[in-house]
This record gives structure tokens, C-alpha cells and sequence, in this order.
């Protein structure tokens, strides 16, 4: 069987069987199951869905951008992927409605005047320091991978879990962790405290066996429809990225889930993409003079072979905290 079946079965379970939720914070609702797992064999094809087309090039730019350990849009703006947009500009309007987490001053009247997403971040996009200012999310998954905030130091813990791969592959320990809780709602630190959404995929934990490198993510909440394929493939890509670097052919990824979900405006979606057949998997094509985590560019990651479904459009639900 085709083993984009494991996420189209999902989604057919939590159709038929997903208990009824609200969103706390927007009233939508939701059907969820709660603790399931999907798993890919990366040596059988690179696991990005075919029954719709998935956002290959924001896929490969986000991850290059949590690699860097950056939490500042500018990154994704300057290339044109937006996905992370509205949670600067959501910062950017609570400073204008008077909460400033951490800030002392008052805005200027340029800023006061800045009421629309588009122009916030076509300023983001040109003028350095208001990027600078405005730009950084600081929430983000990259920033805890690489600069992990420590009592005195900061903790790069991808650089120490590509280390630990090479010297000790039959260790039990190389794990990566985003979950902080200095940095999430009402825990954080008032210097830290954000309204982007706590760390949704929380930490994943590289295995070597039979001489193969896999990765194992949990993901404490999962939107089944737009995020989790994204998902998927970032995080087969990074499997590989990683498995390249320390020596290892790719083995499996193996994806767990918590909170399990399809929100009610993607209902519809979901039942269009589970009349489509699967198509085979494409082929990732790293450029194999990489030995460098850091030293991957766009243009090191080439996938071969796409030939999805046409894509099917689905509204972002907006939650966040605050």
C-alpha cells in the first residue's frame, strides 16, 4: 500500500470518529483524536503528499531559516515565503494597542500609521532596522534548536546532536527539544512572552540502527489538513540533511502525534483531497559536498520527480495565545 494511505487514513478516522471541540480563543470548531503515528521509509521516496500539491519552496526556506537559529522574518520576507508574517505583525499591533513586552518607548507616527499586514511587511522587506525592531518573533523553532537560551550560555542543540552521532551512534540521547516554558504565554518571562503559539512540533530524538539514521517527532498539536504535511516533509528533509552530515544513509521518519485535528473550515477540503489516489513519492537530491549543517543553501536541496494532485486551498484557523 502506498504509504501517503497512513495520513489519508488518519484523516478518514478524525473524520468519522474525532470527538468535538471548540477553539478557546475563536470558537471554531474542530474534530480530534487524540495520540496516533505515521512512519515513512526515506530510502523508498521523499514523503511529500501527492493527493495535493504542498508548498515545496516554504518547506525548504523555513527550514533553512530554523537552521540558522534566526527568529526574524526578514529571512522569509526577503525570499518571499510569508507563512510566519502575521505573527510579527500581530506583536506589531499589540505594541500599537499598548502592550509592549518589554518595550519603553512610544511608536512613532510612522508606525502609528501602519494599519495593514501588506504594508507592514513590505517595511520589514526595505528598511534594515525596522526589521530589526519589528521583525523578530522571537518564539520560534530555530532559536531554541541553535541558541537555546542557558544561565550563562546559549546551547546549540543541533550542533551537539550531530556530534554525538558521529562519536556515539549507539547512544540514546541525541534529542532536540523546542519546548521552553520561559517562553510560552503566561510561563514566559516578561521579556520572553509572545502571542505566536506554543511550540506545536516539541521535540524530535535521531536513532541510529542498522547503521541507518532516523528521527522520531512528537507533535503535541497537529492541523491535520494545512500543517502536518508541511510537517512531514520538513522534517524528512531535515532527517536527511542530518543523516548526510554524520555519515548515515536515511532510515525512517516517524511521526507521532498528540491533539490530532481538522478544523471545521477544512471539513470539505478533506473530503475533496480523500477522493484523490496517491502518485509516487518524489526523489530528494541533496548536493553531496555538503558535510556542514550550516553550509546548505536552497540550491543544495533539489526534489525530483513532483507530480501531485492540484493544490486545495484551506483558510489558516488563527490561534495564539493572550
Amino acid at each position: 500500500m502506498h504509504p501517503e494511505y497512513q495520513y489519508l487514513n488518519l484523516l478518514q478516522d478524525i473524520l468519522e470518529n474525532g470527538a468535538i471541540k471548540h477553539e478557546y480563543n475563536t470558537g471554531i470548531e474542530e474534530k480530534s483524536v487524540f495520540g496516533r503515528q505515521i512512519r515513512f521509509d526515506l530510502s523508498q521516496g521523499f514523503p511529500l503528499l501527492t493527493t495535493k500539491k504542498v508548498f515545496t519552496r516554504g518547506i525548504i526556506v523555513e527550514l533553512l531559516w530554523f537552521l540558522q537559529g534566526n527568529s526574524n522574518i526578514k529571512y522569509l520576507v526577503d525570499n518571499n515565503v510569508h507563512i510566519w508574517d502575521e505573527w510579527a505583525f500581530r506583536i506589531f499591533t499589540d505594541a500599537k494597542n499598548g502592550k509592549w513586552y518589554g518595550k519603553e518607548r512610544p511608536l512613532t507616527e510612522e508606525e502609528k500609521s501602519i494599519q495593514d499586514q501588506a504594508v507592514f511587511i513590505q517595511k520589514i522587506k526595505e528598511d534594515d532596522a525596522f526589521a530589526k525592531e519589528w521583525g523578530d518573533i522571537l518564539t520560534v523553532y530555530g532559536r531554541m534548536w541553535r541558541k537555546w537560551p542557558g544561565k550563562d550560555h546559549t546551547i546549540d542543540q543541533i550542533a551537539w546532536v550531530i556530534e554525538k552521532l558521529k562519536k556515539s551512534p549507539d547512544r540514546r540521547h541525541a534529542v532536540v527539544s523546542a519546548w521552553n516554558p520561559d517562553f510560552i504565554y503566561e510561563m514566559a518571562s516578561k521579556e520572553h512572552a509572545r502571542p505566536v503559539p506554543p511550540f506545536c512540533h516539541t521535540m524530535f530524538h535521531f536513532n541510529v540502527l542498522d547503521g541507518r539514521l532516523s528521527c522520531l517527532l512528537y507533535q503535541r498539536s497537529a492541523d491535520m489538513f494545512l500543517g502536518v504535511p508541511f510537517n512531514i516533509a520538513s522534517y524528512a528533509l531535515l532527517t536527511s540533511m542530518v543523516a548526510q552530515v554524520t555519515g548515515y544513509p536515511p532510515g525512517e521518519f516517524i511521526h507521532v502525534f498528540g491533539d490530532t485535528h481538522i478544523y471545521s473550515n477544512h471539513y470539505e477540503q478533506v473530503k475533496e483531497q480523500l477522493k484523490r489516489e496517491p502518485r509516487p513519492f518524489p526523489k530528494l537530491v541533496l548536493n553531496p559536498a555538503i558535510q556542514n549543517i550550516d553550509a546548505f543553501t536552497f540550491d543544495d536541496i533539489n526534489i525530483e520527480g513532483y507530480n501531485p494532485h492540484p493544490p486545495i486551498k484551506g483558510e489558516v484557523t488563527v490561534v495564539g495565545g493572550f
